[in-house]
């Protein structure tokens, strides 16, 4: 049996070392797929088919998927935290000399001197107009310590700044990669208010958006810089003119253009290259493919968007794995059917998020498919996967 994955976008061919050409069909025409794998392709319209188990996203952000649905017709979506948290750092640094050197004024103006007969003379001149201070020294606020922030982060130290972090809800991973340099702040004002740099790494949700309005932008230590290579939808543009317009920030450096910055005196715009390097994109490509093998072949769960992770071994014994709705009364109703059969749970495990849960188990032998059947019929149920050894 081969799965069917099918390419939404121009993929990274890298993808063939974990989907091999053997047990794989995969590519843009490829119909009735079991598995997606996309970037940025916009699949709020898409049609769901019955076959479709996975969504590999090669990047870190969503908002190009319809999370809940994909949920409710039983359809894990993966994305890839972390692999390009380096192409993203990289660009940080360019945006904290952006932020500080005045380098793309320079430049600009360097390009009108093209028919200047006494160059060398005017640049020694003009230099001084375009002079700012080092980084080395200065205080670096990383709000948000995941994969991205704490490269950031201990970048920073490397770099001679003072940093001082802010993530309540950093990980014990995270938190052992993060360099003992760095301080811990234990709220955003001290980020805000002790910070010449102010650079944001958390992920754009409804209790993140807009984050960084006036109010927070009037926190900030006068002259600050603040850096944005999260989402656009993190910060209030408008705030963020005024604050600019006022020169109460120094700059705004921003991987997210909008209309409303265009041309706007000190808000530097890069057009979406935080990812954009082909290590990024490999790395990206390589560990999605990896996601969708191990779900479609075993069951198991790793950096899902709408589902709870639940990492899995091999099925050594035949394995039902269910995707239901997270309320009372499930777990009985299947162990029910389960025993009416005549089947002993060998091992069971079950995660759960928000409304979501995910079941598995391993039974003693082979399930009949009306007892599948009967799984699915559950009003719970939005999957039912029977895995064999």
């Amino acid at each position: 049996m081969k799965y069917n994955v099918q390419t939404l976008n121009s993929i990274s061919p890298v993808y063939h070392g974990t989907l091999k050409d053997a047990e794989y069909l995969v590519g843009s025409n490829v119909t009735h797929p079991d598995a997606i794998l996309v970037r940025s392709a916009d699949m709020h319209d898409y049609a769901i088919g019955e076959n479709l188990l996975c969504v590999g996203r090669a990047g870190a952000g969503v908002n190009n998927i319809p999370l809940d649905r994909m949920a409710e017709a039983g359809v894990v979506v993966f994305n890839s935290p972390g692999a390009n948290a380096n192409a993203v750092k990289e660009l940080v640094v360019a945006g904290l000399l952006l932020a500080s050197r005045r380098i793309t004024e320079g430049v600009e103006w360097c390009r009108t001197l093209a028919d200047e007969p006494d160059l060398e003379k005017l640049v020694e001149k003009g230099k001084s107009r375009f002079a700012g201070p080092e980084l080395a020294g200065k205080t670096l606020g990383v709000v948000g310590l995941g994969a991205i922030g704490v490269l950031v982060a201990n970048m920073g130290v490397s770099l001679g700044m003072n940093v001082l972090g802010y993530d309540p809800y950093i990980s014990v991973d995270h938190a052992w990669k993060l360099s003992r340099s760095v301080a811990h702040a234990t709220e955003l004002s001290e980020v805000l208010e002790k910070s010449d740099y102010v650079t944001l790494h958390v992920p754009l949700m409804d209790s993140t958006r807009g984050m960084i309005d006036a109010t927070v932008l009037g926190r900030m230590k006068p002259g600050a810089a603040l850096l944005n290579f999260s989402r656009g939808g993190l910060v209030d543009t408008a705030a963020v003119i005024e604050a600019l317009e006022r020169e109460r920030l120094r700059a705004y450096v921003t991987d997210f253009p909008c209309r409303e910055l265009i041309g706007v005196k000190n808000a530097v715009l890069t057009p979406h290259l935080g990812a954009s390097t082909p290590e990024s994109e490999d790395n990206c490509v390589r560990m999605v493919a990896r996601q969708i093998d191990d779900y479609l072949k075993t069951g198991s769960i790793v950096n899902a968007c709408n589902y709870p992770n639940c990492p899995l071994g091999p099925v050594t014994i035949p394995r039902i794995a269910l995707l239901h709705k997270n309320v009372p009364n499930v777990i009985g109703a299947i162990t029910q059917h389960l025993s009416a059969e005549g089947l002993n749970i060998e091992n069971m495990v079950n995660q759960s998020r928000g409304a979501l849960a995910y079941t598995v188990v391993d039974v003693s032998a082979r399930p009949s498919d009306a007892l599948i059947e009967r799984l699915r019929g559950l009003d719970t149920s939005y999957r039912v996967r029977l895995l064999l050894p």
